[in-house]
């Protein structure tokens, strides 16, 4: 059994030949609901409406690219005017105020980060640690992290490793010892504030 079908220009052509059928065999078909005239007038009003349509696309997209060339030359003589105000009151925030525009903005400068927080070693084994830690919550964008170790209780904080996420694995670390950990975020501004520490024994 055949299909009704889906794309218009099938359905145009196959309106055509039921027309063309319709017509050459009254014998056959005496008294169909709609006659072939019939259906001719509305095949011929489908396709002049779709000719509208193609006309009124083709219309439209005209004045789409009209329009954008007319927003293109605004935006060329709004962009000369204002170099011409930027240059005329040496970029005076207040005078360019008074054409809706604005001065330079001065660069803000770097931030020291913040404190990197929680951190923890939630994984070790012998000589190796995994530890993470969260990213400073507020201060300068941090460029990387010193992971720092100690001997607990007393010795002297020394900087093992250099991690640009917030999380690493060291390995190769002294056994049989009670070290601690700790995280400074760093950029070119200087260093945080040291994090949390976490004692781990190897």
């Amino acid at each position: 059994m055949a299909r009704f079908p889906t794309t218009e220009a099938d359905i145009a052509a196959l309106a055509e030949a039921m027309e063309i059928g319709l017509t050459d065999n009254t014998v056959t078909y005496p008294a169909p609901p709609v006659d072939p005239m019939q259906l001719n007038l509305k095949r011929m009003d489908y396709l002049a409406r779709k000719n509208q349509l193609i006309a009124a696309q083709a219309a439209a997209e005209a004045a789409t690219a009209n329009k954008d060339e007319a927003l293109e030359e605004l935006i060329d003589s709004m962009k000369s005017d204002l170099r011409y105000a930027e240059n005329t009151v040496s970029y005076d925030d207040d005078k360019l105020k008074l054409i809706g525009w604005a001065g330079r903005k001065s660069a803000s400068a770097l931030q020291v980060p913040g404190q990197s927080r929680l951190l923890e070693a939630p994984r070790q084994g012998a000589g190796w640690v995994f530890l993470d830690w969260k990213k400073p919550a507020d201060g300068g964008k941090v460029a990387a992290y010193k992971v720092m170790r100690r001997e607990r209780a007393g010795g002297t904080w020394a900087e093992v490793a250099t991690a640009i996420i917030s999380e690493t694995t060291l390995v190769e670390q002294p056994t049989g010892v009670e070290l601690e950990y700790r995280i400074i975020a760093v950029n070119k501004a200087g260093d945080g504030e040291p994090s949390n520490t976490v004692m781990v024994v190897m």
